[in-house]
């Protein structure tokens, strides 16, 4: 029997394209958010989520950032880079150039990647944010759970930004493609389960820690030369409003190595000294491209 695995839907997402790509033999389960796809895991319901976690453009993706930090027990097992290139798709027959349209759905995060195409071509359209890019095409086509819900005025002419897949699977007109702002325009995304991997050689590990609340020089200095010391390389490095208070902060790492490594578990175990909080979100193969 396939194994199950959960991704923000409905079918044609760029995390469907994702959940291909890690496992094609998989059977796929749509959710309606990154928290359903959380809650579907630890269920048991699916064996394993995905969900993006961060985009070569955009950055970080928060609320998956939000949900690992606050909300979730689950660990990262893989990850899976795809490219990125959205088409701005309308009804068939509808339209014949950008300038024409009124109305545009597309996920926050499209809208990001598209900025400077908007600006261009479609300067005067109404931009109206959707759960995801497939959503938008649901809402340009009227049809699916979005058909009683419209966010936008009727009777204006439409346009949603979204994969070229949900173009096929929703009979929707392709105007133009590869309208994102940089052509090399990738997003990473990440598996979550209940374990993360065993150490194959070429791992990265990524944590979370936060300090006391009173603020003292040279804690984040601290915490990076227990890294250096092991010459341990740190390939992301951010922050995040830790929610308590206003000037307190959650500190992300991405490094190279498992948790099991001698050197990243004797890092990892002195930064626990002197931290408040220490959340391992696991360790997992690095993502290479085949071919």
């Amino acid at each position: 029997m396939a194994r199950k695995i959960a991704y923000l839907g409905p079918a044609g997402t760029y995390t469907e394209q994702a959940a291909i790509a890690y496992d094609p033999s998989a059977e796929r389960v749509p959710q309606a958010s990154v928290a359903a796809v959380s809650a579907a895991v630890e269920s048991g319901s699916v064996e394993e989520g995905i969900v993006a976690i961060e985009n070569s453009l955009e950055g970080s993706v928060t609320d998956v950032l939000d949900l690992l930090i606050h909300d979730s027990t689950l660990k990262i097992r893989k990850e899976v880079v795809i490219p990125i290139n959205h088409c701005l798709l309308v009804k068939p027959g509808t339209v014949n150039e950008a300038r024409q349209i009124q109305v545009l759905y597309s996920h926050p995060q499209a809208f990001g990647q598209c900025r400077k195409y908007i600006e261009a071509a479609l300067p005067a359209a109404e931009v109206f944010a959707t759960l995801s890019t497939v959503a938008a095409v649901e809402e340009l086509m009227g049809i699916g759970r979005f058909a009683d819900h419209v966010t936008g005025p009727r009777g204006k002419i439409q346009a949603a930004i979204a994969p070229k897949r949900s173009a096929e699977l929703y009979d929707a007109e392709i105007l133009m493609e590869g309208i994102q702002d940089h052509s090399r325009n990738a997003t990473r995304f990440v598996v979550l389960a209940s374990l993360d991997h065993e150490p194959t050689g070429d791992d990265k590990t990524s944590i979370a820690f936060t300090f006391d609340e009173e603020d003292k020089p040279g804690q984040i200095y601290r915490a990076m030369s227990e890294f250096a010391s092991w010459s341990i390389n740190l390939s992301r490095v951010e922050s995040r409003p830790s929610k308590e208070s206003l000037g307190r902060y959650v500190f992300l790492i991405d490094l190279d190595g498992h948790r099991t490594d001698p050197g990243v578990r004797e890092a990892l175990e002195a930064i626990d000294t002197f931290t408040s909080t220490l959340k391992i979100f696991g360790s997992y193969p690095r993502y290479r491209a085949s071919g």
